[in-house]
């Protein structure tokens, strides 16, 4: 499918594909909104918090780009595209779209969410780091993922799941006046079913998710076409692009005051893009090799933004600062950087 858009796009001029983009773009931000305003309302109808819905129904939906990008990748033999665009996806979510939202607004602060998920996401990369340290294939000479981890992964995203469920039980909260005018709320609460929200929620997922998908490509050929260096396009493109449903899905919390949507979505998507994204992907052949250049680079800076998200939790009080934001977004910048600096010139 994204080769015959590729193809597709190819063969068209810089006006329609900029038109296309231009569509790809509206539909984004309809979509969003669907999406937000769904997943507020099912929340608010279940009884359950904003955020866990987001670290679990949306970032399953949204890290679905990254899944489908990283499988066939593995399939093609591309293990740095497939372990790349997982890694590079953490470090986009946590440095570039938590560091961005946090320097536009002040983000609310669960602690009952931040010390159980939030503990799950650094775990999750700590986990990735150890795993690709402890297996050592001769014949490559070179550290691999096996199948087997790949399952185990599995495992544990379905472990996952499970407790958020129960966590979800727990952490009932009541509707809060503040984050919805009255009108919104009338509309979540009394003219909207738990059906017809899970469906709008749906149908905003899915336009999100086809409209990324016609987005990205289109970019793709637009950069070649003025002739972007082929090292920015592989470092940024790909992450970015594949975390793009996040980013937009981000832009319209702020915009529709629903900022513990956004925090859960990030926090759920670093969770899957460990237990999903690269399960999956490990699952799909016999094993991933992990380049050196991950010990030098993705994973130093994967965790070193994890560390700060942990640290800015633990000195924020009941509200996330904004001036860290632009701490994340600067490591996010030196990441970027440093790709084209250590990327390989292209053949």
């Amino acid at each position: 499918m994204e080769e015959a858009l590729q193809h597709f796009f190819e063969a068209r001029g810089t006006l329609p594909l900029l038109l296309i983009l231009a569509g790809a773009i509206a539909v984004l931000v309809k979509g969003t909104d669907w999406l937000v305003d769904g997943a507020v309302g099912l929340s608010e109808r279940l009884g359950i918090s904003k955020v866990i819905i987001g670290a679990t129904i949306v970032s399953l939906g949204t890290t679905t780009p990254e899944t489908a990008v990283s499988v066939l990748a593995a399939f093609r033999g591309m293990p740095d595209l497939a372990l790349g665009n997982a890694v590079g996806s953490i470090i986009c979510d946590t440095a570039l779209i938590f560091g961005l939202s946090a320097v536009l607004v002040h983000l609310p602060k669960d602690p009952f969410i931040l010390n159980r998920h939030g503990w799950i996401q650094f775990g999750s990369g700590v986990l990735l780091v150890v795993v690709s340290f402890l297996f050592y294939d001769e014949v490559l000479d070179r550290q691999i993922i096996p199948r087997a981890i790949g399952f185990v992964f599995i495992a544990l995203l379905l472990g996952y799941l499970y407790i958020s469920v129960r966590w979800a039980r727990k952490h009932v909260v009541e509707y809060q006046k503040v984050d919805l005018i009255d009108e919104e709320r009338e509309r979540l609460h009394l003219g909207m079913s738990v059906p017809v929200n899970a469906g709008m929620l749906l149908v905003g997922l899915f336009m999100v998710l086809a409209a990324s998908n016609i987005a990205v490509p289109n970019v793709r050929v637009l950069c070649v076409r003025w002739h972007v260096p082929p090292a920015i396009l592989s470092a940024t493109l790909i992450a970015f692009g594949t975390s793009l449903p996040e980013l937009i899905t981000a832009m319209a919390s702020i915009r529709k005051g629903h900022t513990d949507l956004l925090i859960g979505n990030v926090i759920g998507a670093d969770i899957l893009n460990v237990l999903f994204v690269i399960g999956a992907s490990a699952c799909a052949v016999p094993h991933l090799v992990v380049d050196p250049l991950f010990f030098r680079l993705h994973f130093p800076i994967m965790i070193l933004v994890l560390v700060l998200f942990r640290l800015h939790i633990f000195f924020s009080r009941d509200r996330f600062a904004r001036w860290p934001g632009f701490v994340f977004l600067a490591v996010f910048a030196v990441y970027i950087i440093s790709n084209v600096v250590f990327s390989p010139p292209a053949p």
